[in-house]
């Protein structure tokens, strides 16, 4: 079983938060997954030496600032009404809507779901703000979000 029902997750509050309500068409596209299928894209899109954004390190490509292009703000976007997510990230991540996207957390904590869904429900991921990064299938281009209320966008090198 490569998934798990969201209700299992210990933070699938983040997903019912009353103030953030999400459609149940969006809901059902937001897919966590099992720890053994979470490692596996942890391992192959993030790094195969550590298990959590806080302990990156040399030979680790988001260790490396050379993968990194800009940085930007998001807190204050999510504090506001607004839903779209910052520009830089949109005009960075020009993805097809269908694009599959991985919002990694750490090594057993990785959740598939869709560009689009992803853009409607950033400010309910982004409860989670601790490092994760945002890759997605088949594209070289990713973010990551800190808890300090910014994040920066750049590129995986081809190999990973």
């Amino acid at each position: 079983m490569n998934y798990l029902p969201l209700e299992s997750l210990k933070n699938a509050w983040i997903f019912k938060h009353k103030s953030l309500p999400i459609a149940e068409k969006d809901l059902s596209k937001i897919k966590p997954m099992s720890v053994e299928r979470a490692n596996i894209v942890w391992d192959t899109f993030i790094s195969r030496q550590v298990d959590h954004p806080d302990f990156f390190k040399k030979g680790d490509w988001p260790a490396d600032k050379n993968n990194w292009l800009e940085q930007g703000k998001w807190e204050g976007l999510w504090d506001s009404n607004e839903p779209a997510l910052p520009e830089l990230i949109t005009k960075h991540l020009d993805w097809d809507q269908n694009t599959v996207v991985y919002y990694c957390s750490s090594r057993d904590n990785v959740i598939e779901t869709s560009w689009l869904v992803f853009t409607r429900c950033w400010k309910n991921f982004l409860f989670i703000d601790d490092g994760p990064i945002l890759v997605g299938k088949k594209r070289q281009q990713t973010v990551q979000f800190t808890s300090n209320g910014y994040f920066k966008v750049g590129q995986k090198p081809a190999t990973n």
